[in-house]
């Protein structure tokens, strides 16, 4: 089996689960986009935004996740596939839109895991085990601790820096900047500036495909 064919590999309850914001913005929206990618970069990317992949990649990844989102958890396989499928050439952009009751919380514990150097780590263990910390779309935040302690993260150091009031200003400039850009709904998915709208695991391998091959003309051979 090819890398192409890993990466195409899609889950159609993902994408039934996923609802699509209306239809009426589409094409406005994805003209604005691309004059704002050119225009206004640090809306799709801040100096406090995590990033994954190597500092040269020319197709660049900007993900807005809610971590109580089970579309965020379950779409971030079809991203790490194709990181892993075309290796150097991706970069992943974290964002937050906490949407859902409680999980504005959940940010500030990754946000002060940054600040200890154990983000994705903390992000995987919080997407592995997110429905035993949810309930009925809400956030219980006592039952994230003994999950982190049982994934060997510093939990007495994420704690501490949970205390940070620049934690606010962060989610705060990240839900601005995501209403800006039109996100209505999580994951809120840009591949270069041009957003993934429909939304879909067919239609994201498209557009990496797309951008792939016009940022690396080796590829279209």
């Amino acid at each position: 089996m090819n890398r192409k064919m890993v990466f195409g590999l899609s889950a159609l309850a993902l994408v039934a689960a996923f609802v699509v914001g209306s239809s009426m913005y589409k094409g406005q929206r994805a003209g604005e986009l691309d004059f704002m990618a050119q225009e206004n970069v640090s809306t799709f990317i801040r100096m406090h935004s995590p990033m994954l992949g190597d500092a040269a990649a020319k197709v660049h990844i900007v993900k807005f996740t809610d971590p109580a989102c089970e579309t965020c958890a379950a779409f971030s396989q079809f991203i790490e596939q194709a990181m892993a499928a075309y290796p150097g050439k991706i970069k992943l952009i974290v964002r937050y839109a906490p949407l859902h009751e409680g999980a504005p919380e959940v940010v500030k514990i990754l946000i002060a895991a940054k600040k200890v150097n154990k983000f994705w780590e903390t992000l995987h263990a919080l997407y592995a085990s997110q429905e035993q910390w949810t309930q009925h779309h809400q956030v219980i935040v006592d039952r994230v601790w003994p999950l982190l302690e049982r994934a060997n993260l510093d939990v007495a150091a994420i704690r501490a820096g949970m205390n940070d009031p620049e934690s606010e200003r962060i989610i705060e400039q990240d839900l601005a900047d995501a209403r800006t850009l039109g996100v209505r709904k999580t994951p809120g998915i840009f591949v270069n500036g041009k957003a993934l709208d429909p939304f879909g695991v067919r239609e994201f391998k498209q557009l990496i495909e797309s951008e792939l091959g016009a940022n690396y003309p080796e590829l279209r051979r």
